[in-house]
């Protein structure tokens, strides 16, 4: 099942991909909560499933999916996590050994937009910077939960990009700043629910930009995996349904390329992830 957030920034509604259209829940069950994550929170996604395989309640229910926008399938997390260096051949590009434990840093939520937006390019930077990133989406709270045991607690996997000011963050003792920059965090264009990943380590990754691969690696080259991360961020921070957390990019940054390649405006960002698509981002004109 693909969960979607769609509709107009701050307006979007949720809803089920169901092949070239979307199921708009709200129409079709008016009990349910009006966003994805109150649905998680709520543990109404077992109804949402049901809800589905029932056609004749859909029938009314439906729009097509390429009339509307798609925002990030998630609007408003209490959290989003993110790691850095989780790819060794990543650390081994900035010339260091991959941590011996997960390197967290936070994004604020005011990073979030959905597939097909334009991003404003921030003027605070020279040097933006991409990097492509699965993500996982918290279905149920996870509170010190044990090594074996951090699957349960995912709702999906969707594809996330971490747009980076390296400049501020060189600059800077904290990433914070460099990292929460608005609109960069894109974040789509769904959640695939895990009866469609079974095993979220074995999938393709990539980044294209303007067309020309940047990034190509597989998620079996991450060094912490997704069900350690859920134990390992759950033992001092609770998680949330609808929490997201990136698992950290490959090599292949703008950064570290002979020469460097950093975002400008009129750029286009193609990043994909098997069994999930496509997320497709512009980047806008510079912020005066």
């Amino acid at each position: 099942m693909k969960l979607v957030s769609f509709g107009e920034p701050g307006a979007e509604r949720p809803g089920v991909v169901a092949g070239d259209r979307i199921i708009d829940l709200v129409v079709a069950e008016p009990s349910l909560p009006v966003t994805v994550r109150g649905i998680l929170a709520a543990n109404r996604l077992g109804h949402v499933e049901e809800l589905v395989a029932d056609e004749s309640r859909c029938a009314k229910a439906m729009c097509p999916l390429d009339s509307v926008r798609l925002g990030p399938p998630i609007t408003e997390p209490s959290k989003i996590v993110c790691l850095g260096r989780n790819y060794e051949e990543h650390a081994a590009e900035h010339g260091v050994e991959a941590p011996s434990a997960p390197l967290l840093f936070p994004k604020g939520p005011n990073v979030l937009c959905g597939h097909n937006d334009s991003i404003p390019y921030p003027k605070e930077t020279q040097r933006f910077d991409f990097e492509v990133e699965l993500a996982f989406v918290i279905g149920r709270r996870a509170a010190r939960v044990s090594a074996g045991d951090g699957l349960r607690h995912v709702a999906g996997y969707s594809v996330f990009l971490d747009l980076t000011a390296r400049d501020l963050q060189r600059s800077e003792k904290q990433w914070f700043r460099a990292k929460s920059m608005d609109g960069s965090g894109p974040f789509g264009p769904w959640i695939v629910t895990p009866d469609e990943i079974p095993e979220p380590h074995n999938l393709d990754i990539s980044l294209q930009l303007n067309g020309e691969v940047m990034q190509s690696s597989n998620t079996r080259h991450m060094k912490f995996t997704v069900d350690f991360l859920v134990h390992y961020i759950s033992q001092t921070m609770t998680l949330e349904p609808g929490d997201v957390v990136a698992t950290g990019t490959p090599s292949g940054v703008g950064e570290f390329r002979n020469p460097p390649r950093f975002l400008g405006p009129g750029d286009k960002l193609v990043a994909t992830l098997e069994r999930v698509g496509d997320l497709a981002v512009t980047i806008g004109p510079q912020l005066p």
